[in-house]
């Protein structure tokens, strides 16, 4: 029994609290927020106490496999990658089959449904993505810019990326290469790749505009400058939108208030302007405090990483979250064309937070296993 105290005292003593706790925070104020939503009748579409039960049940699993997964030294966690990735793969083909469905309002077939559940593969793919190219960057780290390792690693990101556009789920497959681009960066990738990539980009923007989008995909671009465009149609959820999260002003009307606007979809990627329509700009503000510390702390876990693999986890992780943020706050409030890009851990979606902590069960698992402190959150030992 001694034995067994100790080992837990010693895990304890090297778990990093703060990140779980923070996140777990966050978890559980979107179960508050989907809760709120349902008795306030906010959603546009039918929602019942299903919505917030499900994502009770997803973060008490999250956070499970979060504990399980810091205890675990990642090396040994992603040398499993043999069985995980093709199975992240494998789960995103069978919504190519009849297994496959289309959920009301977003237009890809991006779910599974598994009869008493549905359940979104993408999410688990993009923590293998990071875990395999987490891989792949460390066996190259020292011989990085030789141009057959670029290639390879542009191959590699770019697999998952065009499986999830086939899928057509856009604004997924923007994640997977914003992802890509940023644990490159941060691999050290040479400018020398960087510079020609950003020259191109306007001549690839023009191409893309003209040749590849879609009259509904450029519409989502257009109302953002002219709102008057299509008010009712593609401009009508980032129209109310802003409304409902200006109408909040500075302490919001409650949890349980009244006079809420409607948006749609504000249980999934518009449940920023609900937190704004309820708590108010204070509301808001702590969300994106809470949020950005959550960044720093992964970024701080980073940097004190023992070695390359550790760090292209946390640089994975920091990305993913940041990257949703940013998609996301900047859809509610009109600087970001509307791509269905949901809010990390507040936003519905069971598969999504489990799959996000267990992510930051890799990351804690890099902070546990770290053999030295980074002076930023850490005192040195």
């Amino acid at each position: 029994m001694k034995e067994i105290f100790n080992a837990a005292a010693r895990y304890f003593r090297r778990l990093d609290k703060t990140l779980f706790l923070l996140t777990a925070l966050l978890g559980a104020f979107g179960v508050v927020m989907l809760y709120s939503i349902v008795v306030n009748d906010v959603s546009t579409i039918k929602v019942g106490s299903r919505l917030y039960i499900t994502q009770f049940v997803a973060l008490c699993g999250g956070l499970a496999a979060a504990l399980v997964l810091s205890a675990v030294d990642y090396h040994k966690i992603v040398k499993l990658w043999y069985i995980y990735a093709p199975v992240s793969v494998l789960l995103v083909l069978l919504t190519f089959t009849s297994l496959g469905i289309t959920v009301e309002s977003t237009g890809d077939r991006a779910w599974l449904d598994l009869g008493f559940i549905t359940v979104q593969p993408a999410e688990l793919l993009k923590i293998s993505f990071i875990c395999t190219f987490s891989i792949h960057l460390s066996k190259v780290e020292d011989d990085i810019n030789k141009i057959g390792n670029v290639l390879l690693l542009a191959l590699h990101a770019a697999a998952p990326t065009a499986l999830i556009l086939v899928q057509g789920d856009d604004g997924t497959a923007l994640v997977f290469a914003l992802i890509s681009a940023f644990m490159l960066f941060a691999a050290g990738i040479s400018w020398l790749y960087i510079i020609p990539c950003l020259i191109a980009a306007p001549v690839g923007g023009y191409v893309l505009w003209n040749y590849f989008l879609k009259p509904h995909q450029k519409m989502r671009f257009l109302v953002l400058f002219d709102e008057t465009l299509d008010p009712m149609g593609y401009g009508y959820q980032q129209y109310y939108g802003k409304m409902a999260l200006g109408s909040g002003r500075i302490f919001g009307k409650g949890l349980f208030g009244d006079d809420f606007i409607q948006v749609p979809e504000a249980q999934n990627d518009f449940i920023f302007a609900y937190i704004g329509q309820a708590l108010g700009f204070i509301g808001c503000a702590a969300v994106i405090f809470v949020m950005t510390f959550v960044f720093m702390r992964i970024f701080a876990d980073s940097r004190i990483s023992k070695d390359a693999l550790g760090r292209n986890i946390c640089i994975g992780m920091f990305s993913l979250i940041f990257i949703h943020c940013l998609l996301n706050i900047g859809m509610v409030i009109g600087v970001m064309p509307v791509i269905g890009v949901p809010l990390p851990f507040i936003s519905q979606g069971g598969s999504a937070l489990i799959a996000l902590f267990a992510g930051i069960g890799l990351v804690m698992s890099t902070y546990s296993h770290s053999e030295k402190k980074y002076k930023m959150f850490y005192d040195a030992e």
